[in-house]
């Protein structure tokens, strides 16, 4: 009798005979039919049939044992569902597991790596599912295993990556819908070449990279970081390539899901609350998409425009840079007459200065950098191309070194561009005396005429400090205190960095602790915005505001001196977001600051027309951004913004979701209008007996961001409407609700106004 002979033979039997499988262990004459189930011995995981979401398509995977909601984590049969109840599962006396439909056709089987002798099929508490030859515990021997085919889900444990002597790919791939497991167009994958790096691949084209791993992390995730729930690691040795994470508590659930989106989310299981909990999201931003700036551009989340050029490079095609259009990246400005040979190099044992000398002989190396950044840096990564997906980030931050022609090291540029270029610079020797006395002459008139100038510079300047200082009765600081009291404003004294320039911790002499705000010299705001910041300040003193305690205008530098706030920003305990303007103090009470570019009403006056739109981009109200025209009901628009920002935990720029392609206002107002608010409140930590407050403050933040300044409440009324249980109005559509209604406001040209407005005109959006 042939073997398929044999297989509808015992599957006309099974149709009789039911077996139960209550252990985790599943023998050649132990099969599982749909209804049956064998569970791993902690009770973790379960294998059994089951249909997924609204499907009626029956499949053979493993999901979670212990909680309510049904959550597969492996699915056998994802191309080849069953399309009933009769499916039954069989280990073969060779080690395969067989998957049979109701006329005893084989949909799914799995391999084998060696022939069997008494082989069984056990389900750990890891949720991998193995076949062994019965009595043998170790892995290694394993004649096929569940974690060698990972389907959109990587479990603690399993493994993203490759067995480099086998060949064996362990990839992550979407599902094409929460009702078909079947192959979705995204994969979670390993890049191989040069210094591997992990990226989401839609059909062909890379979505978003991880970057390389750099000891602490991959350099492209910033979210991936220490914490209590798991543990991680990355390997890479002769025999494979992965990344791995460890539950520190077992009995944790925890998973990763690669999306229909191409995003891969970190899901908590919450006893709490009986449901998954968006932990964090490897696509954060529209920083991570790939390639976004184009060859040799800079993505920086919190600037606007987001891309930016290299030092030493400019846009390759500036027409297009100035419609947003970045694909086409940016060239040197000084060519290198180099061919551009291969993608990346490692090695690692090298340290830097070895590195920077391997890069300097090979003229195709554009940039080198530490391989590992733990323990001030060892081994040498290099690069042969375009540099593509570079990013700011805050923290972890890994210097990378820029080959730059030798011309351009002259321009002062960033210390961080340490490499030389072959190129040689052309010395030009001049060979008549008459040409260099007329230099020599020409140095002299022009210092002398520099001098001038510097002189009344400085008598101006002290001028300037005298009136500012009457007007402002206001405490001024000298130049060489401050330096003092920041260590003469050392990289370790330093707080931040904001448009208006860096910020440094300090303590004077009589032992006050400091902030100090330097004004940089290549800041988009001026001495304007300096004087404006410091008159607000001044004339307003609440304890919510921060303490001015003086200025310094003194050798070209104007500074303020603030009282020093120590717990940090806001966005440092909910994300990065313009919540940097709101400083915590020693037992977490908010102060705002930063009033560089706040705008002054007179007594009666509550709109004003401006030519020149400034805010913080994704804040700033459609009136404003659109048409110049700002008034009270602008500052309520960018309260409610803050409000569903610090409710749902995302910023409300560069917001992703799944099943649309709203930002975070369209997201709130799209669950309001559902019935749905409290979903908003999914990615930020909200404890049950506050989801009333929750859901009112998701219902004043709408009302906020309504699209029509006179529907917004006035400030008084958003204070009132908080702080009492009254019925609230219905709000109405919110301005600004989509990615492409930000973008469009951020360009808006003179041509549209406003059916109100006589006269009104834009003509510059500047962002923070």
């Amino acid at each position: 009798m042939d073997y398929i002979s044999v297989l509808r033979f015992c599957f006309t039997l099974l149709l009789i005979v039911r077996v139960a499988t209550p252990t985790d262990t599943m023998h050649t004459t132990q099969p599982i039919r749909d209804g049956d189930s064998i569970v791993s011995a902690g009770g973790t995981y379960e294998l059994g049939f089951f249909s997924p979401g609204k499907s009626r398509n029956r499949y053979l995977g493993i999901w979670y044992g212990k909680i309510s909601l049904l959550t597969p984590v492996w699915v056998a049969n994802r191309e080849t569902p069953l399309n009933d109840s009769s499916g039954v599962v069989m280990l073969t006396n060779q080690g395969l597991l067989v998957l049979l439909n109701r006329s005893g056709s084989i949909i799914w089987s799995s391999n084998t790596s060696a022939p069997a002798r008494n082989p069984v099929a056990q389900l750990l508490d890891s949720g991998n599912l193995f076949v062994k030859e019965e009595g043998d515990n170790n892995m290694e021997n394993s004649l096929w295993q569940s974690f060698d085919y990972p389907g959109n889900t990587l479990i603690p444990g399993s493994k993203l990556g490759r067995n480099r002597i086998t060949g064996m790919d362990w990839h992550l791939t979407s599902w094409k819908s929460s009702d078909d497991p079947s192959r979705g167009n995204i994969s979670i994958i390993l890049i191989p070449g040069g210094y591997p790096e992990y990226a989401a691949v839609e059909d062909s084209n890379v979505k978003y990279r991880g970057g390389p791993w750099n000891g602490l992390g991959f350099s492209g995730l910033p979210r991936l970081k220490s914490n209590p729930i798991y543990t991680f690691e990355f390997v890479f040795n002769d025999k494979e390539i992965f990344y791995r994470e460890t539950l520190v508590n077992n009995s944790t659930h925890w998973r990763a899901v690669a999306t229909q989106n191409g995003d891969l989310q970190l899901l908590l299981w919450m006893e709490q609350t009986q449901s998954w909990f968006l932990y964090a999201t490897v696509n954060t931003d529209n920083c991570e998409r790939y390639n976004l700036c184009g060859p040799n551009g800079i993505c920086s989340i919190n600037h606007s425009p987001v891309c930016d050029c290299l030092t030493g490079f400019v846009p390759k095609v500036p027409r297009d840079w100035k419609k947003t259009d970045w694909s086409s990246g940016c060239v040197r400005k000084t060519a290198l007459n180099c061919s551009r040979d291969g993608k990346s190099w490692f090695n690692r044992s090298m340290n830097l200065e070895e590195c920077k000398n391997t890069c300097l002989k090979n003229c195709s190396c554009t940039a080198y950098a530490n391989l590992d950044i733990r323990d001030g840096g060892s081994g040498c990564l290099l690069w042969f191309n375009d540099l593509i997906d570079m990013r700011t980030f805050v923290q972890n931050e890994q210097d990378i070194f820029i080959r730059m022609a030798a011309s351009e090291l002259d321009n002062g540029d960033s210390a961080k561009v340490n490499t030389k270029s072959k190129e040689k610079k052309r010395i030009v020797v001049s060979s008549v005396l008459s040409t260099g006395i007329l230099f020599v002459g020409l140095c002299l008139v022009l210092y002398v005429w520099k001098k001038k100038q510097q002189k009344n510079s400085n008598l101006q300047r002290r001028s300037n400090k005298k009136d500012l200082k009457e007007e402002l009765e206001l405490p001024f600081f000298n130049m060489d205190e401050l330096a003092c009291a920041t260590n003469n404003f050392s990289v370790s004294n330093k707080l931040g960095q904001g448009g208006f320039g860096p910020v440094y911790k300090g303590k004077l002499t009589d032992g006050r602790e400091i902030a100090v705000k330097r004004l940089s010299k290549n800041s988009r705001q001026g001495l304007d915005e300096f004087k404006n910041e410091v008159k607000h300040i001044v004339k307003l003193q609440h304890r919510n505001l921060v303490r001015l305690l003086g200025c310094c205008i003194e050798r070209d530098e104007n500074m303020l001196v603030y009282e020093l706030l120590p717990n940090k920003s806001l966005d440092f305990y909910i994300f990065d977001l313009k919540t940097s303007n709101i400083l915590l103090d020693y037992e977490m009470n908010p102060k705002i600051s930063d009033f560089g570019l706040a705008r002054s009403f007179g007594e009666n006056e509550t709109e004003a027309n401006t030519n020149k739109v400034a805010g913080t981009y994704g804040y700033i109200s459609p009136e404003y951004a659109n048409y110049g025209l700002y008034s009270l009901k602008s500052d309520v628009f960018s309260f409610g913004v803050l409000v569903l920002e610090i409710v749902g935990g995302y910023r409300n720029r560069g917001f992703r979701h799944p099943d649309h392609h709203l930002n975070l206002i369209g997201h709130a107002w799209r669950l309001f209008k559902q019935g749905r608010p409290l979903e908003l409140a999914a990615g930020s930590k909200v404890e049950t007996p506050y989801l009333s407050e929750v859901l009112r403050s998701i219902h004043v933040g709408l009302l906020c961001v309504q699209e029509n300044p006179e529907d917004r409440p006035n400030m008084s009324y958003v204070v009132l409407m908080l702080g009492n249980e009254d019925e609230l109005p219905h709000p109405k559509q919110p301005g600004f609700f989509t990615e492409r209604d930000l973008v469009e406001g951020s360009y808006s040209s003179s041509q549209s106004k406003p059916p109100s407005a006589n006269v009104c005109s834009i003509s510059v959006l500047e962002a923070r």
